[in-house]
């Protein structure tokens, strides 16, 4: 009987040993997910104090539309995006150095296709080998409707944005959209429709790829110009907006 109490106490003392234990390790353990949840916590709150220029919250793959136009733009399509540089390099040269005119050059493509394709046909008896097949080209109704749709709906905004201007609601964005007009009547002045076009087509292909690349430096500085500008309103503000009329202010508000 001494015997059988003797393994009853050790049974109980190990037993008492694994509890003690199980309880030791429970608070450190909840301890641990709490230091794991801080630093979720400050890990996020870090993500969400970092500037984006714009108040950029996704990709700049997601920002410009995603798909196949995106990857034209930030190059991930290289043959795609160099094709779209390379003509419209070709017709910049074509039409603003050498001066060549629109129609003069449909009209040589036209005739020299013609002449290449007559020719071939002629001659197929003579060098035994047919013309290639000329395709039939037809223009899809869908892809129409889609393009005038799409110019309906931005053509119906524009107009929108033009009256709330001229009523007079908003003074912030029709200043804005003076500004904007007055640089590009500059720009205009400096350089033709074509120029501007190809101007902007290549802005297109290497801004885009630049900021993904450097987002974090672009976004750095474009902060600092933020709060420089802040600065400049705030003084412009009190050496002239303090100055104006009560109804002026409530529109610039």
């Amino acid at each position: 009987m001494s015997d059988h109490e003797k393994n009853e106490s050790n049974a109980k003392s190990v037993i008492d040993q694994i509890t003690e234990k199980l309880h030791s390790h429970g608070p450190s353990s909840s301890s641990d997910s709490d230091d794991d949840k801080d630093i979720k916590s400050s890990a996020e709150s870090k993500k969400a104090k970092i500037y984006r220029l714009f108040g950029r919250e996704k990709p700049v793959h997601k920002v410009l539309g995603g798909g196949k136009p995106a990857d034209i733009f930030l190059w991930r399509d290289k043959r795609t995006s160099g094709g779209v540089i390379g003509v419209a390099t070709t017709v910049w040269v074509l039409f603003e150095l050498l001066e060549y005119h629109l129609l003069s050059l449909v009209c040589h493509i036209f005739i020299l296709a013609l002449a290449i394709l007559f020719l071939w046909s002629n001659a197929s008896t003579f060098i035994n080998k047919s013309p290639p097949k000329i395709p039939e080209v037809i223009l899809p109704e869908d892809i129409v409707l889609g393009v005038a749709s799409a110019l309906r709906v931005e053509f119906n905004r524009a107009c929108s944005i033009f009256r709330d201007i001229a009523r007079g609601k908003d003074l912030k964005k029709f200043l804005a959209v003076i500004a904007g007009l007055w640089i590009l009547s500059s720009l205009g002045s400096c350089c033709n429709f074509l120029t501007l076009f190809y101007i902007g087509i290549v802005l297109l292909h290497t801004v885009p790829l630049v900021y993904e690349k450097y987002d974090d430096q672009i976004d750095a500085f474009a902060e600092k110009a933020e709060s420089e500008l802040k600065k400049q309103y705030a003084v412009f503000n009190d050496k002239v907006l303090s100055r104006l009329p009560k109804s002026l202010k409530d529109k610039l508000a």
